[in-house]
């Protein structure tokens, strides 16, 4: 068990929570949410011991161990990636490395031989026998094949780095589990399986994730940071904001009675007040209205921007059309090849890959900005499109360092300042924010800013490589729903899970040796067998 006494953590003058009273108890997995900046990921590093609290202890139930998902992919890069995993149980690993001195010692005394022995019997008591397969079998059921297991760190991925951490976390069975963004990066099938694993945990999980459907999937519990206090619900994530929307309708409803009431009671005094005839019963209002306690419902610190995309006219018969499409990379190698589809009104395309690059390459042809190696696609003529990268940096950059007014007006037909401000006003920039020179803003800034320049378009088709990157919960919930209301049509990418399946209507799925092309849901082409065997034939080199 962990728990939690008389916490506060403080950034200089500012104070994140406090008063924080919480007990985690094995079998439960507890999603950690709040807005922006609120503290969820210091909450964990405070868990975890990396930062000291202000004020109050945590606290971990006497042979307890700890595992935590570190994000930092260089640190382990001279170390095999089967090594990799099981350092995550830090004293199995080095009772393993100690013995193995040992052994490979030839001066070795008798003590040592003892020692050796003693070592023995605690690496069979902590299941060190199986550690190495079950290694293994953690690394390959994350997409970690068999002969990249022996490979350094220093030679995988970025993605596949991101997996093998995820493996060193979860090693060992460890009875508090602490994980930041565990899917980041993961693709669906991946995710999935964690989410399934985690769903079966019996010690304690403790999660920060912007995936509202995995939050979904795992939760028993949620850990709300907000107003600087940290209370725990009972529930998944849908469950929590459910509930509180309708509890805020329901004070908001009550509030408004005793406003109305109040406002009455206002109108009557200063009506009546002079009047001598009525001077007892205004006297006896205002006593009643003092005694009036209005239950205010404090508003949530929590933001949503307005995302919005209306097209300014009405697309054509003739929308995209994209005929054997293909581009190799820098090696030579397919990024993707023969890509042939047309789309049609109304069609919002997820767009899938197991290779990012091969995505961002792709919507990097069909945006103009580099030329395919092979094949053609054509726009419609009544076609408008804004495309937003999944790197944006070209529109940030220190050489045209203009405030965040200047910045958004280059792209407006209206220049008027007041304009400008409100739709800043829209991704929630305003005062002071407004004048940020644009070099300087977060990942999540920098992509609200870039839905504005899009809105200020009015494109009838939209281009998204991972639009809820570097954004927050309640960002990813307004763009859900202007994705869903858009009248236009769309092609994205995302590893949102929730935005996939209640925005697409069909899935494109790109390899370097075809198309997989689905007019379903995103879980109905997640879950077909038929498509996966056709998936697995198509990325094994063989042409369906």
């Amino acid at each position: 068990m962990l728990s939690v006494n008389n916490l506060a953590f403080q950034f200089g003058k500012r104070t994140l929570f406090d008063e924080v009273n919480l007990k985690f108890t094995p079998g439960n997995c507890y999603g950690v949410i709040g807005a922006n900046g609120a503290g969820k990921s210091t909450f964990l590093k405070i868990l975890s011991g990396d930062f000291d609290p202000t004020r109050g202890s945590v606290d971990i139930e006497p042979g307890n161990r700890m595992a935590v998902l570190r994000q930092n992919h260089f640190e382990f890069d001279e170390v095999t990636v089967l090594d990799t995993v099981m350092m995550g149980h830090k004293t199995l690993y080095d009772i393993m490395v100690e013995k193995n001195a040992i052994y490979m010692d030839p001066d070795a005394t008798d003590e040592d031989g003892l020692r050796a022995a003693e070592l023995e019997n605690k690496y069979g008591e902590m299941g060190g026998w199986t550690a190495e397969s079950d290694a293994a079998e953690l690394l390959s059921n994350l997409g970690i094949k068999e002969e990249l297991h022996y490979k350094l760190m220093k030679e995988l991925n970025g993605s596949e780095k991101v997996k093998v951490l995820l493996a060193q976390a979860l090693f060992g069975n460890p009875d508090i589990l602490l994980l930041d963004e565990p899917t980041n990066d993961l693709d669906a099938e991946t995710a999935a399986w964690l989410a399934d694993f985690l769903a079966d945990f019996k010690n304690t999980v403790i999660v920060v994730s912007h995936d509202r459907y995995f939050l979904d999937m795992v939760c028993t519990h949620v850990v709300d940071i907000d107003f600087q206090r940290v209370r725990l619900f009972t529930g998944n994530y849908t469950f929590w904001y459910e509930s509180s929307q309708l509890m805020m309708r329901q004070m908001a409803d009550k509030n408004k009675k005793i406003e109305q009431k109040r406002a009455e009671m206002m109108e009557f005094i200063q009506r009546f007040s002079a009047n001598a005839s009525k001077s007892r019963q205004a006297t006896a209002r205002k006593k009643a209205l003092e005694k009036l306690n209005l239950e205010e419902l404090r508003p949530s610190s929590r933001k949503y921007p307005f995302i919005h995309f209306k097209p300014e006219r009405e697309p054509g018969d003739q929308l995209l059309r994209v005929e054997n499409l293909g581009t190799r990379d820098l090696n030579g190698d397919w990024l993707f090849a023969h890509v042939s589809f047309t789309m049609n009104k109304g069609d919002k395309i997820a767009l899938l890959s197991r290779d990012s690059s091969a995505i961002s390459a792709f919507y990097d042809v069909l945006a103009g900005k580099t030329k395919a190696t092979k094949g053609d696609f054509e726009f419609g003529q009544t076609i408008s499109v804004e495309y937003l990268p999944n790197d944006n940096t070209e529109y940030f950059s220190n050489e045209n360092d203009l405030d965040l007014i200047n910045w958004l007006r280059e792209y407006s037909k209206d220049k008027d300042e007041q304009f400008i401000r409100g739709f800043l006003g829209r991704m929630l920039f305003s005062g002071e924010e407004v004048m940020k020179k644009s070099s300087v803003l977060s990942g999540g800034e920098k992509v609200r800013c870039m839905f504005a320049k899009m809105m200020l378009r009015n494109p009838n088709f939209l281009l998204m490589d991972e639009p809820t990157n570097h954004l927050d919960l309640e960002s990813i919930t307004a763009l859900n729903n202007g994705l869903k209301e858009f009248k236009g049509n769309l092609i994205f990418t995302s590893h949102d899970h929730q935005l996939l399946q209640t925005v697409a209507n069909r899935i494109i799925e790109i390899t370097p040796n075809g198309t997989i092309d689905q007019l379903v849901s995103f879980d109905e082409y997640l879950t077909s067998a038929k498509i996966k065997q056709q998936r697995e034939a198509l990325y094994a080199g063989e042409l369906v």
